[in-house]
């Protein structure tokens, strides 16, 4: 994120797209309704599904799945013709802009309405939205990435906000929600294949000696390692013997189950290291039992880049131990000691080999959050991003034109199935499942199906209906309701005795890797 989540407060018009915020993200979706309802705020949602934000919004664009760069374009093609652009912003702060606003021309309201759907009235009302007014923020989530497109749609979302001098300032900025609560530390601390901690680049000579000399090494690496989507072909060529998953449950989360569950059977060795006995667990050699957040000390670092401790509130039960043990552990058992006292002594040497973490310190932590970058003990931390100028020195636009999802509706499989998740669990339901609570108020897969689309197929509510992909097929219960758009089908991927991700396509997006959860073609029966 660019800027902080109360920064929403400070907005005059939030686009709000491919985030089911108060599902997914509920405490954020309350500043937005404060924003609302209190702060006088703009709402523009963008989304194919009509989702609980539509209630409070100003304006509801639906267009169908996967078409989210013919819009965001459609909107800039009317910004600029309507000059509601930030010419000076544009002129002095960024680069590339003839090449990007000549790629532009082509997508009038008209084209853009084949496209998407999106009535032409409803797209200038929805320009005019965001084109007019100083700040405003924009909100997305996996809805705009969990595409073959996600990277392009991202981008996009960065054009229309450096269009309109939204970045670099409060109430504004381009804000990815987090799907988990520690994803962006996780890739701050070099959970990524082609970085050391802070984005340092694998490829640079410089930083591997850096590395090299930290950690007492002759050298290191300048090979990056495999995306967790390129893990699983490379299994299935040979090129991967063995994995040490943690805390990650692909038998249900990964696209195209049956070939993950093949990859992991063809493995000569899997260790798992979680808090449960996942599916994926199941199929492990050896299980390591890990802890959970409130048995070990550490720090988490949320969607908006803060800093804040956690703190050990239990001590692990029976033979668990904290991660970073077991890790040490496995390190001094190849050959490589990892002596650290405590957590603290991992967050010393964190800050000595990080440039944006480098003044975050225990000390300053046990009295309040930082937001990186921080470089140093006197620096407050940068709650907004690119104030002044862009971190990169000017900002680039890129010229970005529409393609299709990989998959698209046929007379075989004429339905779009799309996936996401519901408030009551999270992710693979490792956790909320276990609960009794949480299981009352959603006990039961549920796959959202227009009243149009049930009529005709003779479905009626409860009733099981059998939804078939070319990879894949389940059965699972109906529930009617205008949610979804007529010819789309929503089902959450928390259950794993009807795994949807049976169904999903694995085609990724080529410069991220992430897979096309949200569109893929299935034909949808009553089942008998």
């Amino acid at each position: 994120m660019t800027n902080p989540i109360m920064d929403v407060l400070r907005a005059e018009t939030i686009l709000v797209t491919g985030t089911n915020t108060t599902e997914n993200h509920p405490i954020f979706a309350n500043y937005i309704k404060e924003a609302v309802l209190k702060r006088g705020a703009k709402l523009l949602v963008v989304d194919p599904r009509r989702i609980d934000l539509v209630d409070y919004a100003d304006l509801w664009l639906q267009p169908k799945p996967g078409t989210d760069v013919a819009w965001i374009n459609g909107l800039m093609h009317i910004i600029i013709k309507e000059g509601w652009q930030a010419a000076d912003h544009v002129a002095e702060c960024t680069v590339g802009y003839e090449e990007f606003a000549k790629n532009l021309e082509k997508y009038t309201p008209e084209y853009v309405a084949e496209i998407t759907g999106i009535a032409t009235g409803d797209l200038y009302r929805a320009a005019k939205m965001y084109g007019q007014a100083r700040p405003a923020s924009i909100l997305y989530a996996m809805g705009i990435t969990q595409h073959t497109s996600g990277t392009d749609n991202v981008k996009c979302l960065g054009n229309l906000a450096m269009l309109c001098g939204n970045i670099g300032v409060r109430g504004g900025g381009v804000n990815p929600l987090r799907g988990q609560n520690n994803v962006q530390g996780a890739c701050d601390l070099g959970a990524l294949p082609n970085v050391f901690t802070g984005y340092q680049k694998v490829a640079d000579q410089e930083v591997r000696e850096k590395f090299a000399k930290a950690w007492g090494l002759e050298s290191l690496s300048e090979v990056p390692g495999l995306k967790v989507t390129e893990m699983f072909p490379a299994v299935e060529e040979g090129k991967v013997r063995g994995m040490y998953i943690m805390g990650e449950n692909p038998m249900v989360s990964d696209p195209d189950l049956h070939h993950i569950e093949e990859a992991l059977k063809k493995l000569d060795f899997l260790v798992v290291q979680d808090i449960f006995l996942t599916e994926t667990a199941q199929l492990a050699d050896v299980v390591l039992p890990g802890v959970s957040f409130a048995e070990k000390d550490g720090t988490f670092t949320n969607s908006e880049r803060k800093v804040q401790r956690v703190r050990k509130a239990v001590e692990p039960v029976g033979e668990a131990r904290e991660d970073s043990w077991i890790i040490c552990q496995l390190a001094a058992a190849m050959g490589y000691q990892m002596n650290y006292a405590d957590a603290r002594a991992i967050m010393e040497e964190i800050r000595k080999v990080t440039p944006s973490y480098g003044g975050i310190s225990y000390e300053r932590l046990e009295k309040k959050a930082l937001a990186w970058p921080c470089p140093d003990e006197d620096h407050p931390g940068t709650p907004v991003l690119h104030v002044g100028q862009y971190a990169c020195g000017k900002g680039v636009f890129f010229a970005i034109d529409y393609r299709p999802p990989a998959e698209t509706p046929d007379d075989e499989y004429p339905f779009i199935l799309s996936t996401g998740r519901v408030l009551q669990h999270f992710h693979t339901g490792t956790m909320t499942r276990k609960g009794s609570g949480l299981t009352r108020l959603y006990p039961e897969l549920l796959a959202e199906i227009h009243p149009a689309d049930a009529e005709k197929l003779g479905v009626g509510e409860g009733d099981f209906i059998n939804i078939t992909s070319r990879r894949g097929s389940i059965k699972v219960k109906a529930w009617l309701t205008e949610r979804p758009q007529p010819g789309v089908v929503f089902v959450p991927f928390h259950f794993s005795e009807a795994a949807v991700n049976l169904l999903t396509n694995p085609a990724l997006c080529p410069d991220a890797k992430i897979p096309e959860y949200k569109v893929c073609a299935v034909k949808v029966e009553k089942a008998s």
